[in-house]
């Protein structure tokens, strides 16, 4: 009869001797990640030399007389209204269009 410490010491795992890929392939893949990372770095910080220092104003300051520059509230200080008990809920939006 077996114990318990010799069911866990059994090798359940198969043949070992395969998994002796795995740490070479890590390796490659960890390098592989690092120079992708570097050249994306390198990429992008060419990209970022070739823009502007200053880019032109897309609009001036908002003047203070002017009425498009003023947001006004949308509810006029008056509580929201219900809607209308007649209109058709979601299902009958469907069927009628």
């Amino acid at each position: 009869m077996l114990t318990a410490a010799q069911v866990l010491a059994e090798n359940n795992f198969g043949d070992t001797r395969t998994g002796g890929l795995a740490g070479p392939m890590g390796l490659f893949l960890i390098v592989l990640l690092a120079t992708a990372t570097v050249l994306l770095i390198r990429n992008m910080n060419a990209r970022l030399r070739r823009l502007p220092d200053r880019f032109p104003q897309q609009g001036g300051p908002a003047e203070p007389g002017r009425t498009d520059a003023t947001v006004a509230d949308p509810t006029d200080g008056t509580t929201a209204q219900e809607s209308p008990t007649n209109a058709p809920n979601g299902s009958e939006q469907r069927r009628n269009g």
